[in-house]
This record gives structure tokens, sequence and C-alpha cells, in this order.
């Protein structure tokens, strides 16, 4: 565990002694911020005319779902491709750390970063809560935020698995981004072409737990499905480690 953390801190670091850990912050705040405006210009909009809903927070936190998809590839894309590329990878092979604690404590320095990102989020909730009379649903927006942290932490395994495959930080960049946008809008293609493979296709989905949960709903279904998808990009990741070890 404390190799782990070891590696978790490191990454974490470097994101910030580098700009891109700012310009990841911007691309996500900054539209999230416009979006967060232009929802409440027109909510008080609409309460001038006397109708419209309360604004709630589920269309924001929708959109950094949708952010991600392009985002978590360039958080992962250098975390261990990078390493094989410089020759740093072969140095960290022969440390006392296990190839699991490596890829494991590389996602997990991503997931800090993130999770920062989503506490700089949580204004957007307290402000809405002093504006809407009654307050928000705070259970609602804790399901929400937990079916992010989960959406991200399988779109981050996901990326570290594909990092570790490669050794150009682009060809991983791509490849992820091809394959979250598959798992996110594709794989809505076939279900709707079959109808009588919907289910699988919509359980395969990367977008409808995530879209369950932002609706105020966790299921056991959602649940499990993001913490094996974590499991698999982590899994993937180690086995494409222990492959370069004995190559």
């Amino acid at each position: 565990m404390k190799n782990i953390w070891t590696i978790a801190k490191r990454e974490y670091d470097n994101y910030f002694n580098g700009p891109l850990a700012y310009v990841v912050m911007l691309a996500v705040l900054l539209p999230m911020g416009i979006y967060f405006s232009l929802i409440l210009f027109y909510s008080s909009q609409q309460a001038m005319f006397g109708g419209g809903a309360a604004p709630d927070i589920q269309p924001v936190t929708g959109l950094f779902a949708f952010l991600m998809i392009f985002l978590s590839p360039a958080l992962t894309m250098r975390l261990l491709s990078d390493e094989a590329r410089m020759g740093t990878l072969e140095l960290l092979l022969t440390a006392p750390v296990r190839d699991s604690e490596l890829v494991v404590g590389k996602w997990l320095g991503a997931m800090l970063f993130i999770l920062t990102t989503l506490l700089v989020t949580l204004v957007y909730p307290l402000v809405l809560n002093n504006l809407v009379d009654p307050h928000i649903d705070w259970l609602a927006t804790l399901s929400s935020y937990i079916g992010l942290i989960l959406l991200c932490g399988a779109m981050l395994a996901l990326g570290v698995g594909i990092s570790a495959m490669f050794s150009n930080q682009f060809a991983s960049f791509f490849v992820t981004l091809g394959l979250l946008f598959f798992l996110y809008f594709m794989i809505g293609l076939p279900a709707s072409l079959l109808p009588q493979a919907g289910e699988v296709f919509n359980y395969i989905s990367i977008q409808n737990p995530f879209d369950q949960m932002n609706a105020g709903t966790i299921t056991l279904g959602g649940l499990a499905y993001y913490i094996s998808l974590i499991s698999l990009g982590l899994f993937v990741g180690t086995t494409a480690i222990e492959i370069r070890r004995w190559r």
C-alpha cells in the first residue's frame, strides 16, 4: 500500500509541475461555469413569466461526464507509455514494486487529480442550494457525484490499461479516445438496430449507468459495471507491464 501511495503522490504532483493540470482544469471549469450561468439565466427568465422548473445540478454533472471522454486520454496517455518511451519504465521494473502496484498507483494519481477538480465543482450545487427554494435534493446530488466518480474511475482505468500497451503517448491518446467514444456513444447504435439485443448493448454502454445515477438512482448493476471496468483496465495494464518485464 505504501508503494501505491508513493507512486500516486508522485503522479499527482507531476500534473501540477507542468501545464497539463491547469489546462485540464480550465477545459472543465470554464465550460461548466458558462453552462451553469446559462442554466441560471434561462431559469430566471422562465420564473419571470411564471413557469419553468427549478434548475438542478444534473445538466452540469452531465457536461463533466461528457468532457471526461476527451480529458481522460489526455490525463492517462503519458502515465506508462511515456515511461516506456524514455526508458524509465525499466528502472521502475527493477525497483521493489509489484507490477500491480505500479499500475494502481498511476491510476490513483490520476483519480486524485480528478477528485480535486470535482471538489472545485461543488461550488455549483452550493450556489444552487442558496438560490432554489426549497433547497436542492442533496441525496440526488450525492448520487450524481458518486456516478461521476465511478465513471471517471472507469475511464481513467481503461486509459491506464491502454497506456501500458503503447510506447507512443499519442497512440495511447487516440486509442483511448476511440474506445471511450465508442462505449459512450456508438454502443447505442446496435441497440437501436437490434431491439432484441438492446438490453445487452445498453448494459455495455458506459453512459447508461451514469445517467441513472445522475437522475438519483443508484443500482447494484451500475456499481458492479463500473467496478468491473476499473478492474479490467487495471488488469490489462498489469498484464501489459508483466509482458514488458519478460520480453
